[in-house]
């Protein structure tokens, strides 16, 4: 692994393999909002929680410490099968405390409906960006439910939540299209209010609606009441216990794309383990998705394997309830034989950072032809497997996905240097290792 450093940023000289064909089996870390939901829902829970194969990553392990900082007990250990796991032990939430967000937008979004159960003031902080992604629909809707909130009038981090000790529940109505997490953020902390919750969204199109959906299967999975109502866009979640589990967390699949890519790039054929055969996690649809790039995909022995092709098709898709898979899907569209159109993914300005503008600057400077209009990307390849892009840096903006991205473009053009490669820790403990180990 080749690192260069330019104004004391580091630049990581991206593998290049060219169209040599790989075949491999790959183990992907867990699933990032599996865990994340998981603990929220285990820190209410009335009897212990055993979370195995967690993803252990910066955004999970902020919302760890968060819980902990609220006075919950996260214990890590290790199963009798040798696997690592968290051991969650119920107790009450109590303040004062200190909770340090990161830029996760689960942990910015969910941990502030959970202090508002503990006794006492909880703080919220974040890195820089984190107070310029959108809050307000969460910290409303608590303030709706009597929660006092100081935020200064900015509705935005950092804020103090100065909880009671209960949250009385009811009816809301939010607007969450510009992020499924505030839907889902309430909806966590319903079986621990007093009333219940029934939340209503009314605005835009809902964004990843896969996510809402593993929310409600994961609170039933813990005992709770859920009902929801597709056609009036409402969910009731009823007040009542939840349940501990012993949990197996699944592999991420939104990781697994830039993984998947290696193969449709280099040809060959890659396995991603453990593979889930049913799943609400939104990584699923790369199956179809890049099926329709030209690739062959199919479960296996082994997991899910998928092989590459002579080529990679253009698509002309709507990403709007996926639009995490959007920076892989992008990489591979400036590799293709033929034009892509990634439409529904204006939501993608709010993450963590501008995923559209930053594509399209980080592809152009590359020698692409990507076209940006306000709610989709037009991309037009450089030549089959990118052979008209040139070298360069290719910025990340402290987004994982960016750096990913990178990495795809990186196999089949030479000298791409990926700027803070180690913003990947966010969701995957060491991708430059895993990638280097793969492709090299």
């Amino acid at each position: 692994m080749s690192i260069t450093t330019e104004n004391s940023i580091e630049h990581w000289l991206a593998p290049f393999r060219g169209r040599s064909p790989i075949d491999a089996r790959v183990v992907i870390p867990g699933s990032k909002s599996v865990t994340n939901r998981a603990l929220i829902l285990a820190a209410q829970a009335k009897t212990p929680s055993t979370l195995r194969r967690p993803l252990i990553s910066r955004d999970t392990e902020l919302m760890v410490a968060g819980i902990r900082a609220m006075g919950m007990s996260v214990e890590d250990i290790v199963t009798t099968a040798g696997e690592p796991a968290w051991l969650i032990t119920p107790g009450k939430l109590i303040g004062p405390a200190k909770v340090d967000v990161g830029n996760a937008g689960t942990v910015m979004r969910f941990l502030p409906p959970l202090s508002a159960l503990a006794q006492g003031d909880i703080s919220f902080d974040g890195d820089p960006r984190s107070y310029e992604r959108p809050l307000a629909p969460v910290i409303k809707a608590l303030e709706e439910l009597g929660i006092e909130i100081e935020h200064g009038g900015r509705f935005s981090l950092p804020l103090v939540v100065k909880g009671s000790g209960q949250i009385p529940g009811g009816s809301l109505t939010i607007d969450a299209s510009a992020s499924s997490q505030f839907l889902s953020a309430l909806l966590l902390i319903g079986p621990s209010t007093k009333n219940g919750i029934t939340v209503t969204h009314k605005g835009g199109a809902l964004p990843s609606m896969p996510h809402i959906d593993m929310t409600v299967e994961m609170l039933r999975d813990f005992g709770a009441d859920v009902t929801v109502d597709v056609a009036a866009q409402t969910w009731s979640v009823k007040s009542g216990d939840l349940q501990g589990l012993d949990l197996v967390i699944e592999p991420d699949l939104s990781n697994a794309s830039p993984f998947l890519s290696i193969a449709m790039v280099c040809g060959g054929k890659i396995t991603i383990a453990d593979w889930p055969k049913k799943t609400t996690q939104p990584g699923d649809q790369l199956r179809d998705i890049f099926s329709k790039m030209g690739a062959h995909v199919e479960f296996t022995d082994g997991g899910l394997t998928l092989t590459g092709a002579d080529s990679i098709h253009g698509i002309d898709i709507d990403l709007h309830d996926v639009g995490e898979l959007t920076p892989s899907i992008a990489a591979l569209a400036a590799l293709a034989d033929s034009p892509s159109y990634l439409r529904g993914i204006g939501h993608l300005r709010l993450h963590e950072t501008d995923r559209l503008a930053a594509l399209t600057r980080e592809i152009n400077s590359l020698g692409g032809n990507v076209i940006e209009e306000e709610t989709a990307l037009k991309i037009n390849p450089s030549g089959a497997f990118g052979k008209e892009l040139h070298a360069g840096v290719f910025h990340t903006y402290d987004d994982h996905r960016l750096a990913t991205a990178g990495a795809v473009i990186g196999l089949v053009v030479p000298g791409i240097e990926v700027e803070n490669v180690a913003t990947t820790r966010k969701t995957l403990p060491d991708f430059p290792g895993l990638w280097q180990s793969l492709v090299s």
